[in-house]
């Protein structure tokens, strides 16, 4: 499909991926990298596993990607079940190998840890300011923001603080959890700049290619999924072309009416597949 909307010439877009498990795994990772480098991204990023379960791993995938592509390649990092010196650690081999973005994150216990050792910093805008702290302006540090409010917020009111609190520590940019409502991010933006807020804030996308894990996905993070898509993948069943179809519609629809609207640019949730993302952008910009 093509699009007739009026879109913005210049935004930035930029790539998730996951670290994987196996050599071949991290084949195909590189080749979706490769694939998806037609889009000029600003960069990707690499994401961490619940307590920095996946700490090698995604240092090695950065690092990997970074060379294959030459495209700045951001890792993520979480404070929970870390120390502050194995953080430390972290930062100062990524200063020394020219890792220049970061994505800050409070990140997920694992299955078993308890608040009592959950690490030396409890929240991401301690983990912000621990950065800064310890590198100064080295590091863009990209942060998350939650249009649909955190899963674990009391309140909007309250995860709207969370959210500003990240940014007075120190956060360059935010990226969003994926939503499919506009008026969701336009009315989360509104209220960030009535605080003040004016740093840019990415909204994530999310294709979609698969009801069941984007219905798994969408209640464990809190991302709502309308019930007129809901239902409408419901009733593709098993055909998956139509389901990817309707998604590369759907979500392309999406992306239009959040960059003429405003948004600075749009961050893909791969899932480390390269053509429902890439589709998209090309949608938009043929």
């Amino acid at each position: 499909m093509t699009t007739s909307a009026v879109i913005p010439s210049s935004p930035t877009v930029s790539f998730e991926f996951f670290p994987t498990k196996t050599e071949e795994g991290a084949a195909k990772l590189l080749a979706t990298a490769q694939k998806l480098t037609a889009a000029n991204p600003e960069f990707f990023s690499v994401t961490y596993g619940a307590g920095g379960s996946t700490r090698d791993r995604t240092r090695n995938s950065v690092y990997n990607i970074r060379e294959t592509t030459s495209v700045p390649t951001a890792p993520h990092l979480s404070c929970v079940g870390d120390s502050k010196e194995d953080i430390r650690t972290l930062l100062t081999r990524y200063q020394q190998d020219g890792i220049q973005r970061i994505v800050a994150l409070r990140g997920d216990l694992p299955s078993g840890m308890g608040r009592f050792n959950s690490g030396d910093l409890q929240y991401a805008n301690e983990l912000v300011e621990f950065i800064r702290s310890e590198t100064g302006d080295h590091f863009h540090i990209e942060v998350a923001a939650y249009p649909e409010v955190h899963p674990q917020a009391h309140s909007m009111e309250v995860d709207l603080q969370n959210f500003e609190r990240k940014v007075k520590a120190g956060a360059s940019s935010a990226i969003t959890q994926y939503f499919f409502n506009a008026d969701s991010y336009f009315y989360f933006i509104e209220r960030c700049r009535g605080l003040g807020i004016e740093i840019p804030i990415l909204p994530g996308i999310m294709p979609i290619t698969n009801f069941t894990k984007l219905a798994r996905f969408s209640d464990g993070c809190g991302a709502e999924l309308p019930r007129w898509i809901r239902k409408q993948l419901e009733a593709y069943g098993d055909d998956s072309a139509s389901i990817r179809q309707f998604g590369e519609e759907v979500i392309t629809r999406l992306c239009e009416r959040l960059l003429t609207g405003g948004a600075p640019g749009l961050h893909f949730y791969t899932l480390n597949q390269a053509e429902p993302s890439l589709k998209i952008w090309n949608n938009l910009y043929p």
